[in-house]
């Protein structure tokens, strides 16, 4: 049976550098901007302030998930265990941010439409989709042979991005509770300026932080698989 290639060179990188705990502040920036300084909505109050991070994480979560499905597919073509090892870390950080956007849903919908869950189209297909990404994880983890794990999970992992299309388009498709997208649309104006800024900063911050974690997380396989090589 062909084997991946592997490429395992020695690395002295630390996991967490300078990058990654501006990340971190990043975050944090936007959390203070979104709670101190961003007027509330004037309809739904102090609530609508989750949307900022709600939607961040969402994003954080496709980018995450568009990685794994990338990597997956440089993975079966070219048998490069670098893909794998990549596909892997994007996929515990795409159901770390996919937990998120899940836990912060409720609360920004219990005081607006006056319930923690309902199946609506796109919060179904969001659960869907969080249970795919950790059947991922839990596949990786049931497969000894290396080969077949890689294999089996890069499928999987195509799978669960081919889904993101349509959770977005869910809100067009099907009568839901869920708010249509208000940011940039082309009809009509979308958030005041304060909350659009907001908005910006907060996607930027949470995007560079899942593109920090996932490198870190990859760094963390690549010395795993160096100390395993070493016993």
């Amino acid at each position: 049976m062909t084997s991946p290639t592997h490429s395992l060179p020695p690395t002295s990188r630390p996991l967490f550098d300078g990058l990654f705990f501006l990340a971190v502040f990043g975050v944090l920036g936007a959390v203070v901007r979104i709670v101190f300084f961003t007027p509330y909505e004037l309809a739904q109050g102090a609530a609508q302030k989750i949307y900022y991070i709600h939607v961040a994480a969402a994003l954080s979560a496709y980018l995450a998930l568009a990685v794994v499905a990338t990597t997956s597919i440089v993975f079966l073509w070219l048998r490069d265990a670098r893909a794998d090892r990549l596909a892997e870390s994007a996929g515990e950080v795409a159901l770390l941010c996919t937990t998120v956007v899940l836990t912060t849903g409720p609360f920004w919908g219990k005081p607006i439409w006056g319930t923690w869950w309902t199946w609506d189209a796109r919060l179904t297909l969001t659960l869907f989709l969080w249970f795919i990404t950790a059947s991922y994880l839990v596949l990786r983890g049931a497969i000894d042979e290396p080969m077949m794990r890689a294999r089996y999970s890069s499928v999987l992992g195509i799978l669960a991005a081919l889904l993101i299309p349509f959770i977005h388009l869910s809100v067009y498709m099907f009568r839901t509770l869920h708010p249509d997208p208000i940011v940039l649309k082309p009809d009509r104006p979308s958030l005041p300026p304060e909350m659009l800024l907001t908005f910006v900063i907060s996607v930027l911050a949470f995007l560079f932080f899942c593109f920090m974690l996932v490198r870190a997380r990859y760094r963390l396989a690549l010395l795993r698989e160096l100390a395993e090589e070493a016993t």
